[in-house]
């Protein structure tokens, strides 16, 4: 008790606890309060009561005694909060020194464990500049991890925890993996570890029963968690692999046998896995599928996501596989087969490793990509690629500076028929093709506007549109009407997956409904029957011959007409366009769907379709 305190209580005039709890706040103790935070007592003068303290956010305060005693609490003076007043300079020359230390010192003065925005308000201002703290607590955050005595949280509402300092480096990292039950957390700290491989070689015994773990976890968890398990696997190699005294035991699950016998899961199980992961699994198919590892891999390319596609084309073309994947990316793109992440990649890499496969034709898989996955259900799977097409300023004079005229127009004509754009996008775009191709410059003129408004197809192919029209207005947009006032009732329209799903297909739905409509008011329907044979016209057959006398013939039918598998091709198709127009003895250069290349046809005959 102070001196001072004390002959008042010896005095009687005032009780012996208030004079223990007025002896926290004599001159050189601390204290902190709600709104002011830390402070140092001043000066105190007990006649008249009053109590001057400087607080981090109020210098020099005068207060009552009776309001200090309520509104204050005492602080030990070798709290953070109370270094910060006496010893502020100290703390400030580890911010950048001694980062782990700093935050170290912080939990240990609050129980050694804070949630983050505790930190931020103990440690931002006062001992971090404000302006400089994000950044300071990204590479703080490294040396945290590094120092292996924190437990870093992935997410801010989790704690940051100072761990017992009787464990050792190995033994924290090898818990961070055991005491979790989270799958996400277990990465992490399987990431973590491959990190520190070093820190075992000092304690193989801990990295020994982490490999006991991981190989127990894989042998229950395969049917549910074949993505899981695929990460751990390659992680228990990459370790098996740096310790020369670890090796797999016989009846220990090896990761080609995974891969072999998991094939109708594994596109599945390895979206999401990180680069590191995939291309480790990815260097396993040739042991795993011996001779034919480069088909098997070429069967998953288009469906293992962007990076997947990424680690692929890359291993192919770095080992012995190059030729072969240009060859299954040529004929992809003539059947227009290639998904978004492959022609993302393609598109990339077109000045590199997909320079000898990209073309105009590329364009069209694009738009037809585009097109199909507009008016099918469900949720958008070509976003990324829309937004390449719209953002990459270079992208379509690339796509057309090797096309040639009628290949130009043609992908003009699709781009600006395409029903994905905005308006405004539209216009952008056509920009570009015209800038690169200035004869595309009638697409957008009166003359081609008419020619649109003029589009002609069968009565039969019509009536079928019509029939989709009448089942979305009466069927389909009536339901999701339902839907989405069912999910609205859920409550919580922010977190409400159901009610984001309902409005999407709304939107969907709207959408289609729009094309169809448009495309019924402009469209002329016929039989046929007056076709014009002098040339290839809408409603005629076409025979064509090549150099061995092997004949093909093809159906220019109308807009909605075509048959693929039976050659029955629109006018407004690739086909129908370089058909339409020519002349008997008339040589054209038509592209063979199975070869994937143009060959040389003459006009034999031209007759009736009706």
């Amino acid at each position: 008790m102070h001196p001072d305190v004390a002959k008042l209580v010896e005095a009687g005039r005032i009780p012996q606890a208030v004079g223990e709890r007025l002896s926290e706040i004599a001159p050189g103790n601390f204290c902190t309060h709600k709104n002011w935070g830390a402070g140092k007592v001043k000066s105190w003068d007990l006649p008249r009561g009053k109590v001057v303290i400087d607080f981090e956010r109020q210098s020099k305060q005068e207060m009552a005694l009776q309001f200090a005693i309520q509104k204050t609490d005492w602080l030990d003076s070798d709290h953070f909060s109370a270094r910060k007043l006496d010893n502020i300079d100290e703390l400030r020359a580890l911010v950048d020194s001694d980062p782990a230390e700093l935050v170290k010192r912080t939990l240990e003065s609050h129980g050694g464990s804070m949630m983050l925005d505790q930190l931020d308000r103990e440690l931002s201002g006062s001992v971090v500049p404000e302006e400089g703290y994000k950044k300071w607590w990204e590479r703080a955050k490294k040396a945290l991890r590094e120092s292996h005595i924190f437990s870093v949280p992935s997410k801010r509402t989790d704690p940051l925890v100072l761990r017992c300092d009787s464990q050792s480096p190995a033994e924290m990292l090898v818990n961070d993996f055991t005491d979790s039950r989270d799958p996400k957390v277990k990465v992490k700290a399987l990431e973590n570890v491959r990190k520190n491989l070093a820190v075992f070689d000092e304690d193989e015994s801990q990295i020994k029963s982490l490999v006991d773990d991981i190989n127990a976890f894989c042998l229950k968890g395969r049917k549910l968690h074949l993505s899981l398990v695929l990460e751990f696997l390659v992680a228990r190699d990459e370790i098996i692999h740096y310790f020369d005294s670890l090796s797999l035991a016989d009846n220990d699950l090896r990761l080609a046998d995974v891969i072999t016998t998991e094939q109708e899961r594994l596109i599945e199980s390895l979206k999401g896995r990180s680069a590191a992961t995939q291309r480790s699994i990815f260097h396993s198919f040739p042991d795993a599928f011996g001779e034919s590892w480069l088909a098997e891999m070429l069967k998953i390319f288009d469906g293992v996501g962007s990076r997947g596609v990424t680690e692929i084309a890359r291993y192919l073309l770095e080992n012995g596989g190059g030729e072969e994947f240009r060859t299954h990316l040529k004929h992809s793109i003539a059947n227009r087969s290639l998904g978004p992440d492959a022609l993302i990649w393609i598109c990339r890499e077109r000045e590199k490793a997909a320079a000898d496969v990209f073309s105009f034709e590329t364009g069209n898989s694009i738009i037809n990509l585009l097109d199909r996955d507009h008016v099918a259900d469900g949720p958008s799977k070509s976003a990324r690629l829309r937004t390449l097409l719209t953002s990459d300023k270079t992208l379509i004079s690339d796509l057309l500076a090797k096309a040639e005229e009628a290949e130009a127009r043609q992908f003009g004509r699709k781009l600006y028929q395409s029903p994905v754009f905005t308006d405004l996008d539209r216009k952008s775009l056509m920009a570009r093709v015209i800038k690169a191709r200035p004869e595309t410059q009638d697409l957008v003129s009166g003359e081609f506007e008419r020619k649109v408004e003029g589009v002609v197809s069968s009565r039969e192919s019509i009536e079928r549109r019509q029939a989709d029209l009448d089942n979305l207005v009466k069927v389909r947009i009536p339901e999701n009407v339902k839907e989405v006032a069912v999910a609205r009732s859920y409550g919580d329209l922010r977190e409400n997956f159901e009610y984001k799903a309902a409005k999407q297909m709304q939107a969907m739905l709207a959408n289609q409904r729009f094309q169809l409509e448009k495309d019924l008011a402009h469209v002329q329907a016929t039989d046929f029957t007056s076709a014009d044979t002098s040339k290839v016209n809408i409603g005629t057959i076409v025979t064509l011959a090549g150099d061995s006398d092997s004949e093909v013939q093809y159906t220019v039918l109308g807009a909605w007409d075509s048959i693929p598998e039976k050659n029955v091709v629109s006018y407004l198709s690739d086909i129908g366009a370089t058909l339409l127009g020519s002349k008997l003895g008339d040589q054209l250069e038509v592209r063979d769907m199975e070869t994937e290349q143009n060959r040389s046809l003459t006009v034999k005959k031209i007759e009736s379709y009706a």
